[in-house]
């Protein structure tokens, strides 16, 4: 049996998407910036 015909199955998977685009931004800015901050870091010691 395909879930596609059922209306709600539409909205719950656009509710997924944006939790998971949430969850994303939480880990990934934080990370993004450790890592920024260390490539500098390594820079400076090296450069």
């Amino acid at each position: 049996m395909s879930t596609a015909h059922n209306p709600g199955t539409q909205a719950a998977v656009k509710a997924s998407t944006g939790k998971l685009a949430v969850a994303w931004a939480l880990v990934g800015v934080p990370l993004a910036y450790g890592v920024y901050e260390t490539l500098t870091r390594v820079a400076a010691l090296f450069g």
